[in-house]
């Protein structure tokens, strides 16, 4: 055998032995196999609706919500026609020179069969898992038709689950029957000492062959493209490759330095190239005891992160990088540092970028395992397929360093008996297996069975849901002396909307559908955001939370689950369209150390309210602040550490409300001004504000530009109970993608090119053409004769 020994230069300089093929577009779609539409995946069949609560009516008990007894719900799955059998079919052609073909799914919603050349190749029935297909043995020499048939039945979801092939299809070839197994590259930190990290390198081929001898070598590449270490390794009898390789002065991956490398592999024999791949990976260690919590890199830490449901709004399930992106650099500079998988496997492309932007990531993996939460759910197959699923998922992603921990699932309803508790050890145990580098944790809600059956104590990390009460109480019993909270606040809230008196209420339900922009309302199992962050600051064994929810998502609209046409939630921190609520600003005066944060709410429009108490707020992470009501001092106040509302806010509670101007003047710990914030009174409509968040996006046919339309007084102040019908029109080199206005009670479809204002805003999503150049959005206001345009450039 001739050892492989060719630098980096030369590896290069090779033909690549594999080959990837997007197979997204060029798609025709049915739902009764007849009539074909043309489309492109990721693909979402019902986000254009009709919304309508026949979709998804369910004579269901929620024991979530504590119901006794069953009754009708609507919009739990958000009242989108997702029900019901698909059909995906295109053609492809494998690469000439290539031997072995294989078709990787990132996610097809659900019940996946797929058909090569009219055989049943391969299937996979959780909607949310990635798998491959071996498409091999079924090709012909020339053009394969590829079909894949898709079932989502009802009462199978308690929220939005989209429906199609919803994520990206590749087609992965290889010239030899030998290459490297596509999920088969594990890199991790073994260890970092003064700078120098230890990386434990690991791949394994296609099939065993005893009789070839491959070699492998693995060029480590930094973010400039230098390479820092080299090794080369043999295949051994199962043709598995380990090796141990030293980086020096190695650039560590966190939230704050999201640092990323890239492993190159290239498998020889005899001289010849047969395979090669790149992975990307970042250095990173992670450990969670009970002297020092949870750490990353050796420093100790606490979460702050979100849930975040996997739909995307106005675009439904169909995953859209530019989308993820938006959601992620929002929770970033609201200081957020990690998101929970709520409560379902993620996407590659949301992983990718939790890497690249420096996210820590829970991946989750069920809903439910045997015992059921709904009539249709994953306890249909638990038995056949819980360890193919969540070996899918950690071959999967393992190698992304934003992954710190695995999921193994969310208040499972066997967690308070002693066969759950066995169940959740046997996944424990399997996770270790596929990656022992990482702990496992899982969502408990029912803590004192949890506790006595055990299902508690064989968890890496205690994840409480809620529950505030049962921290200190249980603490001592845990063998892992820490809790995590694993999903925490549950607050609702409607952006722009303010209820009087200013009180703190569980499961309130207003005559209009929506919840209070003062951040007081919560459901009855859950609690306001600050009394999650005084068991954070104030106990060391609590190492983070993960708020319900960072977005709001489609279905599960708590309170209102029997209130048509309520059809989301109202759990997010920012809401449907993407726009932040008042309680984003709340987060981010706790969570962002590197920015200030001055935020005054509500609004100061407030016609007939002349004279009757309207409450006013401050979210800001100084001390103390004055408040004036045109002119007139309301008084200077301090947060107080020892109340429960006032230790995180500033509250003037007792505040006539007069037209005209009110102001905050804020003030740092020794009591000098730092800055200072003013709303005003809206008058007439006068024109439309139109935000792009980009104006430049590539020209690939899949970018979007998310655009904020407000419409505003003469002198740019927000009119706040707006709710004009708008159009909007994409001329030139682009399209109109999408539109929400973020309010959960509304029936207009994204996908049409009108949409009403919600309180004076709404954000709408245009999308590049593969042709570069100018778009122009045009947003029409009919009845204050009002036209606004902006122009987006795509390169």
């Amino acid at each position: 055998m001739k050892k492989l020994t060719l630098p980096l230069s030369a590896l290069l300089a090779l033909s690549a032995a594999a080959h990837d093929v997007s197979l997204n577009e060029g798609w025709q779609f049915s739902r009764d196999d007849k009539s074909w539409t043309t489309v492109n995946v990721p693909h979402d069949w019902a986000i254009s609706g009709p919304f309508d609560k026949k979709w998804d009516i369910q004579i269901v008990q929620i024991h979530e919500n504590g119901e006794k007894s069953a009754t009708e719900h609507t919009g739990r799955s958000g009242s989108l026609p997702w029900i019901g059998k698909g059909t995906y079919k295109r053609t492809f052609t494998v690469p000439a020179g290539y031997k072995r073909a294989e078709l990787i799914f990132d996610g097809a919603m659900a019940d996946a069969h797929v058909y090569v050349n009219g055989k049943l190749a391969g299937q996979w029935p959780y909607g949310y898992n990635a798998f491959r297909v071996d498409a091999t043995p079924y090709l012909n020499g020339g053009e394969n038709l590829l079909e894949v048939k898709l079932d989502n039945m009802e009462e199978s979801s308690r929220w939005y689950p989209g429906a199609g092939i919803y994520r990206p299809v590749t087609l992965h070839c290889t010239h030899s029957d030998i290459a490297l197994d596509s999920w088969g590259a594990f890199v991790t930190t073994a260890g970092i000492n003064a700078r120098k990290a230890t990386i434990d390198v690991k791949h394994r081929l296609t099939v065993a062959n005893r009789d070839l001898q491959c070699t492998l070598a693995v060029n480590i590449v930094d973010a400039s493209g230098n390479t820092v270490a080299t090794s080369t390794s043999l295949a051994d009898g199962t043709g598995a490759f380990h090796d141990i390789i030293t980086v020096d002065n190695a650039r560590l991956w966190s939230p704050e330095s999201p640092n990323l490398y890239k492993a190159i592999f290239t498998l020889a024999s005899d001289g010849n190239v047969l395979d090669r791949q790149e992975v990307k990976f970042g250095i990173r260690t992670v450990a969670v005891s009970r002297e020092h919590g949870f750490q990353l890199n050796g420093v100790t830490r606490k979460f702050k992160g979100v849930c975040l449901h996997h739909d995307l709004g106005m675009l439904g399930a169909a995953v859209n990088k530019a989308a993820i992106v938006r959601q992620l650099v929002a929770l970033k500079e609201m200081g957020a540092d990690a998101i929970r998988t709520s409560h379902n496997m993620p996407s590659s492309i949301q992983m990718e970028m939790c890497d690249s932007l420096g996210l820590m990531v829970m991946a989750e993996s069920f809903d439910s395992w045997r015992d059921s939460k709904v009539k249709n759910g994953y306890n249909l197959v638990w038995d056949q397929w819980w360890d193919k699923d969540v070996t899918n998922l950690v071959l999967n992603h393992r190698n992304h360093p934003s992954i710190v921990m695995w999921s193994a699932g969310n208040e499972i309803p066997e967690q308070a008996k002693t066969e759950g508790a066995e169940r959740y050890k046997k996944l424990i145990d399997l996770f270790h297996t596929l990656d022992p580098t990482r702990p496992v944790t899982c969502g408990t809600n029912w803590i004192g069975g949890a506790m006595d059956s055990g299902f508690s104590i064989v968890a890496d990390v205690p994840g409480y849901n809620y529950n505030l009460g049962s921290y200190e109480s249980t603490v001592g019993r845990l063998r892992q002396g820490v809790i995590l909270g694993s999903e925490t606040a549950s607050t609702v809230s409607s952006r722009g909307v303010y209820k009087f008196p200013d009180e703190p209420l569980n499961n309130k339900e207003w005559d209009d559908g929506q919840c209070s922009g003062y951040d007081t309302e919560a459901c009855w199992w859950s609690n306001l955001p600050d009394d999650d962050w005084h068991m954070q600051e104030d106990f060391d064994w609590t190492i983070g939370e993960f708020v319900w929810t960072g977005y709001d998502y489609l279905g599960e609209p708590t309170p209102y689950d029997k209130f048509w046409p309520s059809r989301s939630s109202y759990f997010g921190i920012l809401d449907l369209a993407g726009l932040p609520k008042d309680r984003y600003y709340l987060y981010r005066s706790h969570w962002n150390k590197q920015d200030h944060t001055i935020h005054l709410l509500p609004h100061w429009t407030w016609p007939g309210r002349e004279g009757q108490v309207t409450p006013v707020y401050c979210y800001t992470d100084y001390p103390t602040a004055e408040l004036f009501v045109n002119g007139k001092s309301q008084g200077r106040i301090t947060k107080d550490s020892k109340s429960r509302l006032d230790r995180y806010r500033l509250r003037w509670r007792e505040v006539k409300y007069e037209p005209g101007e009110i102001k905050v003047v804020v003030y740092d710990d020794n009591g000098n001004k730092a800055g200072e914030q003013a709303i005003k009174t809206a008058g007439k409509p006068a024109r439309l504000v139109l935000s792009p968040e980009r104006t430049v996006i590539d020209a690939d046919g899949n970018d979007l530009a998310f655009v904020t339309v407000s419409l505003v007084d003469k002198n740019g102040t927000l009119c706040p109970d707006a709710d004009d019908q708008l159009t909007f029109d994409v001329k030139g080199n682009g399209t109109f993608k999408a539109v929400c206005n973020g309010d959960a009670t509304s029936v207009e479809v994204f996908t049409q090119p009108t949409m009403k204002l919600f309180h004076g805003q709404l954000a709408v999503a245009v999308q590049s053409t593969k042709q570069a150049g100018m778009m122009t959005l045009t947003v029409k206001d009919k009845k204050n004769g009002l036209k606004s345009s902006v122009k987006i450039q795509s390169k």
